[in-house]
């Protein structure tokens, strides 16, 4: 079976390309940006990639006529002004696209949707729906509420808060009902709905058998964690405060944030658990699918996050437009030093930010994400999605990586803070010496200004880094 999956680079992209090759698909992913596409080398002979935006019809010419069937994973959360007419224009570009495939089946995940009174991001989904269902082909549509799990965007969330406050003043939508389901659940459904004729052209609501609200589920959480929290609503948080209580807290931005709380003020309940008895597939309770998740982070197995999505940095870009560090009209700050351990060096470079920190200054680097977070920027909450291993187009804190290759020993960071101008970070290892190297673009008088500024903090920063790395 051929199989087109888009959003492949996607949280649920990712968890889902595996069980589609294990169960003998050959898949086409198709991706906005290749550099951002890893596959392991076992999947390589029955994985493809084609590039392509959704939001350009042209750009999809390379989608291949002979597809069985097809997934559309993919919507953010934007709050751009244009962010509804883009969605209903990527669904519209797709549909049309796949009417001169022979695509039999296509499989939509979606959100929960009962509520009379949508929140323009659910509403989106329900006119993505809408819109889908216009094609020639059989359309099934899975509609999920919190999904649970290591990396996505409801467990971080969940974790920032309940890790990081003892006491919790919130807001009142803590009260509004919902019903988690565990990834590992989405997937299931998601792959035995496929070119299944039972589940042609209907929609079905996925959830676990838990129906709680966000207050129960905060502390639900941290009686996995065994953390004693307290938490107080109270009904006077307006939209706005609440989406910078989320957002200085959490690893959020801030128009992920403001559409977050949109939706939590709607309850997403199931109708009904057909589904459940069509597939005989039971989900698993709240504490089961997180107690899965903390199992993946211990070892490390955590296959995709929410942080390493463009729209999480307010940033939107292509990683080869950014791979060749420009020298012109830029500054560096280039330095050198001989390694006796060159192996121990490349570990630490390859552990650098997260959990592990900077090496040499945290407070300092601690310090600058809390001015980027302060002045709208992503600061450093993201931290890593592995300890030890580096992809490209992953984020480490407040930098995006670009290239990253360890046979090389090459490591390449671009800055997503809040700058006036562009900075990439480097580290290349040769032979027994490792080179570093900051460079900054400027954009005008400010620019230039900036980098005077901050001059002597690199100067201490970096030379101690170095020293570090190499010791």
């Amino acid at each position: 079976m051929k199989v087109l999956l888009t959003g492949a680079t996607g949280y649920i992209g990712k968890r889902l390309l595996p069980t589609l090759i294990q169960n003998g698909h050959q898949v086409v992913c198709l991706v906005r940006d290749k550099d951002r596409f890893h596959v392991p080398e076992s999947f390589e002979l029955r994985v493809s990639c084609i590039e392509g935006d959704l939001t350009i019809a042209d750009s999809l010419t390379s989608i291949p006529a002979d597809i069985d069937a097809a997934y559309y994973l993919v919507h953010s959360m934007s709050t751009d002004k244009n962010y509804h007419e883009k969605e209903i224009r990527s669904a519209a570009n797709f549909r049309k696209v796949l009417g001169q495939t022979a695509v039999q089946h296509l499989i939509y995940l979606s959100g929960i949707i009962n509520d009379d009174n949508l929140s323009p991001h659910l509403q989106s989904r329900k006119d993505v729906e809408i819109e889908l269902s216009k094609g020639a082909y059989a359309l099934t549509t899975l509609r999920a509420g919190i999904i649970i799990g290591s990396g996505s965007a409801s467990f971080e969330i969940i974790r920032d808060l309940v890790e990081k406050l003892p006491v919790m003043v919130t807001p009142q939508w803590l009260n509004t009902k919902c019903q988690p389901i565990a990834v590992a659940d989405v997937i299931k459904f998601l792959s035995a709905c496929l070119l299944d004729s039972r589940t042609y052209n209907q929609n079905f609501d996925i959830g676990g058998p838990d129906v709680l609200n966000y207050k129960q589920m905060l502390l639900g959480f941290a009686f996995i964690r065994r953390l004693k929290r307290y938490i107080y609503v109270i009904p006077i948080m307006t939209p706005r405060l609440s989406s910078y209580w989320l957002y200085f807290i959490t690893s959020t931005s801030y128009k992920l944030a403001t559409a977050l709380v949109d939706s939590m003020k709607v309850e997403v309940i199931c109708r009904n658990s057909y589904l459940n008895e069509l597939f005989s597939i039971q989900p698993v309770s709240y504490y089961d699918a997180l107690r899965a998740a903390f199992t993946e982070i211990k070892d490390e197995q955590i296959i995709s996050s929410w942080k390493d999505a463009l729209v999480i940095s307010n940033h939107d870009f292509k990683i080869s437009d950014f791979i060749e560090v420009p020298t012109y009209g830029c500054y560096t700050d280039k330095r050198q030093m001989p390694t006796d351990k060159p192996v121990v060096t490349l570990e630490k470079i390859w552990r650098i930010g997260g959990f592990t920190g900077w090496h040499f200054a945290n407070w300092l680097w601690q310090l600058r994400g809390f001015l980027d977070r302060i002045s709208g920027g992503v600061g450093l909450r993201r931290g890593r999605t592995h300890r030890t291993q580096i992809a490209t187009g992953d984020v480490i804190d407040f930098w995006r990586v670009l290239y990253a290759n360890k046979e090389e020993g090459r490591l390449l960071l671009y800055a997503e803070m809040k700058l006036p101008g562009e900075a990439w970070l480097e580290f290349k290892l040769n032979g027994k010496h490792l080179i570093q190297t900051a460079t900054f673009r400027p954009k005008g008088l400010l620019g230039r200004l900036y980098w005077y500024a901050v001059l002597p903090f690199h100067h201490y920063i970096f030379n101690g880094m170095i020293k570090k790395l190499t010791k």
